[in-house]
């Protein structure tokens, strides 16, 4: 299942059965920019992004390419008919240390969920604020499915590719 093969940094186990594992990305400098805007520019077909919090689970796609911008620390992805911001840089927060701490990106995190009953696989990003609110997830290509969302009747392993390439290459 996936080729994971360095101990994860930290591993969650939900009421519901799931066990995630997280594999940290530094996110000093710009590194969360610049991985946020490969993903949004050149793939941004085969994402899935929105908050995952137990209660509330948004799975939006994306139906064009967004327009990024980037403004006192936020980048800012715009599709015409919705956006979403993210403070991933510095910001100066109404001139509150405290404040632009909390609002930029604290941690960030590929993520491997196993045991799901709806799939028994997922991969991911997983960003929080420097409160450890989450932020936004970004779902990679699933093994179990295709790009329409639809169960596969043999699982394609090879949609894992997209994920491992992006954490081995932004993890270190």
């Amino acid at each position: 299942m996936g080729k994971t093969t360095a101990a994860a940094d930290a591993v969650e186990r939900e009421l519901d059965g799931t066990t995630t594992e997280y594999d940290d990305v530094p996110v000093a400098d710009d590194r969360i920019e610049r991985l946020l805007r490969e993903l949004f520019t050149e793939h941004w077909k085969r994402i899935t992004v929105g908050p995952i919090i137990q209660g509330a689970v948004w799975e939006v796609r994306f139906s064009q390419a967004p327009t990024l911008t980037m403004l006192d620390g936020y980048l800012t992805a715009d599709t015409g008919s919705w956006h979403f911001h993210l403070c991933v840089g510095e910001t100066r927060a109404g001139g509150s240390e405290d404040l632009a701490r909390v609002r930029r990106v604290g941690r960030a995190a590929f993520f491997r969920t196993t045991g799901g009953t709806c799939t028994p696989i997922s991969h991911g990003l997983r960003l929080w604020n420097g409160r450890g609110e989450q932020m936004i997830t970004v779902f990679f290509p699933n093994p179990y499915y295709d790009d329409a969302s639809e169960r596969l009747r043999v699982p394609d392993f090879t949609r894992t590719e997209l994920w491992e390439d992006f954490r081995r290459r932004y993890r270190a």
